[in-house]
């Protein structure tokens, strides 16, 4: 049985990079009856139906996969923030970032249009104990973008960020010949057009690196919900002090004796991100069936 891995997903079609070349393949009905869709980054089988045709037949095992972008198998997320039109909130970063730890998924972050505003209260807010390579990235200048390429050499990896932040322009600045479309940034709404419509894997000497569309902070209840009790091991930098609290259950917010507050209160976690994580802890208790198996179509 040929097998091959996803490239691209367009109007229904599913193009499989195989032995044979690029395969335009749809989906069988029992994925869709099962709640489960092929993505791009997915390795498959797939039956042959006619000239440079099929249909899947089997998703093998994923290592990973996001809902918002829908992309799987992903070495590192590049998540890309900026201080200048449109701004990022920080917030919206931080959920892609704890959505990454919680599926295994390495995080880089870039402080993108460093040549406008070097972003330096986003820089400090992610390099303080997360372990995160943060770098300040340019595609005018041409900044961070060696440093970056040398992070994800040979891995599989998705940009990803909210419109207007640069994704597409960076991506050119790193293979020019790739003509991604670049769209420009609304002065009045401060916020980008989606220039991006779908996903598509580019294979750049070996490195694999997808282009995903933009996301608002609408898009915030596509992504996967993460369990109350689990999102404090998704932030890194609160990890050292998880189990040293004077309560076993302590949710780190008003308890007292607890070691997460006092590092907060100590410097050694940055302040954005704790408000971070008590957004998504609300976020988190809201939901009330965490066991019913999330649709990915």
């Amino acid at each position: 049985m040929p097998s091959g891995k996803i490239m691209k997903a367009l109007s229904g079609f599913y193009y499989v990079e195989s032995a044979q070349g690029t395969i335009a393949c749809r989906a069988r009905g029992k994925f869709r009856r099962d709640g489960v869709c092929p993505m791009v980054g997915d390795e498959v089988n797939y039956e042959p139906a006619g000239k440079d045709q099929g249909y899947i037949l089997d998703i093998l095992p994923r290592k990973n996969y996001f809902i918002r972008p829908m992309v799987a198998n992903v070495d590192y997320l590049v998540i890309l923030t900026a201080n200048v039109n449109p701004v990022t909130e920080p917030f919206l970063a931080d959920r892609v970032a704890v959505i990454a730890e919680h599926m295994h998924c390495g995080v880089i972050i870039c402080i993108n249009k460093c040549d406008l505003d070097r972003g330096d209260a986003l820089y400090a807010a992610f390099s303080r104990e997360t372990g995160y390579p943060v770098l300040r990235t340019s595609a005018v200048t041409g900044e961070g973008i060696a440093e970056l390429v040398s992070l994800i050499r040979g891995k599989t990896v998705a940009f990803t960020g909210n419109s207007g932040v640069g994704k597409s322009s960076l991506l050119n600045a790193i293979r020019p010949e790739l003509g991604l479309a670049v769209g420009e940034v609304s002065e009045r709404l401060g916020r980008g057009r989606h220039t991006t419509r779908h996903i598509e894997l580019f294979d750049i000497g070996g490195t694999l690196i997808a282009d995903t569309p933009g996301f608002s902070s609408f898009d915030l209840t596509q992504m996967q919900p993460i369990k109350k009790e689990e999102l404090q091991h998704d932030f890194p930098e609160f990890r050292p002090y998880i189990g040293r609290c004077r309560f076993d259950d302590c949710t780190h917010q008003k308890e007292p004796g607890c070691a997460v507050t006092q590092a907060l209160g100590e410097g050694r976690i940055a302040p954005t991100r704790y408000e971070s994580y008590k957004k998504l802890f609300e976020i988190s208790a809201q939901y009330k069936q965490w066991e019913h198996k999330d649709t990915e179509w």
